[in-house]
């Protein structure tokens, strides 16, 4: 996962979570504002073929966030059998700067690892930077644990840790509920590459 550093926002300060509105993947006409979004905040750059992968094979677990007609914010989800285990993978979260620290980020990662889990997910993964504290601190917060760090996993050289939220009951875990209802402390935005190098993403 590639992740920016926080800035604080300038043009949203008094919109009210309720105002944003959320959607699922509805089609061809939102690939072009998620390809915006990412293209437009994250550094490493993914060709159309990347997007297609996920949107066309799990439209489901893709989620944008609107604001007055806006798109302020993404998620990009697949989920597969990885040895042995039915897994979801985080692959991209966005939120513009603006709209930073209106718990925005978390509701949209919430509503896709609900999707997992009830389509079976035993788990959930994703890598992020480890200089990125505010994102390790919201994944923390949901529940996700660090499993292993990798080296220069990125191509600019820095190391990213690899996160795994665990689904040991049925029920959702607790912290995401909780979540959904709140403001990030750290606001961020996130984009992960493909956790194994057989996928056709991977270092895009």
């Amino acid at each position: 996962m590639e992740t920016k550093r926080e800035e604080e926002g300038s043009g949203a300060e008094l919109v009210d979570a309720s105002a944003i509105e959320y959607v699922s993947y509805g089609g061809e006409h939102h690939l072009p504002l998620i390809m915006h979004l990412v293209d437009q905040e994250l550094s490493e750059p993914y060709s159309i073929f990347t997007y297609r992968y996920f949107v066309y094979l799990w439209p489901h677990l893709s989620f944008l966030a609107f604001h007055e007609g806006k798109c302020v914010g993404t998620v990009v989800c697949k989920m597969g059998e990885h040895r042995n285990t039915f897994r979801g993978y985080i692959a991209m979260l966005v939120v513009i700067k603006p709209y930073r620290g209106r718990g925005i980020a978390t509701e949209l990662v919430t509503r896709s690892i609900r999707v997992m889990m009830e389509a079976g997910c035993e788990e959930v993964t994703l890598e992020a930077e480890v200089t990125n504290k505010g994102a390790l601190a919201l994944y923390g917060r949901l529940g996700f644990i660090r499993s292993k760090r990798l080296f220069r996993y990125y191509l600019n050289g820095v190391d990213a840790f690899r996160l795994k939220l665990l689904f040991p009951h049925p029920e959702l875990h607790p912290s995401l509920s909780m979540m959904a209802d709140t403001d990030e402390t750290y606001r961020q935005e996130d984009h992960i590459p493909s956790e194994e190098s057989s996928e056709p993403h991977r270092g895009l």
